[in-house]
């Protein structure tokens, strides 16, 4: 998946450089100012279908009580605070948390805060939650000996989907609620997140 994600980046990378160049002006308009918001849009629609599609995860969920926001509150404070500092050395520190508010959720973030902080900001929100992810998966062997629930931390939203099977084999098939509660969270409340910290003055 993650070659098919890399190559429709750089492909997409092309063609806008392409058209910046020696295109239309209008199109790269329509595509920042209409396309963006369009295909978000889809992309939330689709997640809840996928939410409401899966009855077993629900019923997981559902007998774990409110103790299920314990874990995810705490990622997504560890998160923001994160970008908080982060904020602090790159000189805009809402911005900054808005990325870190992506919780590795990287299709969402590029997008979103592209939308709201602007272009570079959008490429740093993609770039840092794609890494997440990518970090999550190849340093899991050391992670796991800090603690069993670190990668899940680790891994943010993405331990829900795409970290998960390599979660449950380094951590245990114990953490399976931990993971995917905690992944299914912050997949719920990052766009929420991040449209509530870009309304902060900066």
């Amino acid at each position: 998946m993650m070659k098919y994600i890399v190559a429709a980046l750089l492909f997409g990378g092309i063609v806008g450089y392409v058209n910046n160049n020696w295109g239309n002006i209008a199109a790269g308009n329509f595509v920042s100012d209409y396309l963006f918001n369009a295909f978000l849009l889809l992309l939330l629609f689709v997640m809840g279908i996928s939410f409401g599609m899966d009855k077993e995860s629900m019923v997981k969920i559902k007998k774990s009580g409110f103790k299920i926001l314990i874990f995810p509150s705490a990622v997504a404070l560890g998160s923001i605070l994160g970008g908080f500092i982060g904020g602090l050395i790159f000189g805009n520190a809402v911005a900054s948390m808005a990325v870190s508010a992506g919780y590795g959720w990287y299709t969402l973030a590029g997008p979103l805060t592209n939308q709201l902080f602007g272009v570079e900001w959008g490429a740093l929100g993609f770039t840092v939650n794609f890494l997440r992810e990518l970090l999550t998966i190849t340093t899991i062997s050391l992670t796991v000996k800090v603690d069993k629930y670190a990668p899940i931390a680790f891994g943010g939203a993405t331990a829900m989907d795409t970290t998960l099977p390599i979660i449950i084999r380094y951590c245990g098939a114990d953490t399976l609620i931990t993971a995917f509660s905690s992944g299914f969270v912050l997949s719920l409340i990052a766009p929420f997140t991040i449209t509530a910290i870009a309304a902060l003055p900066h």
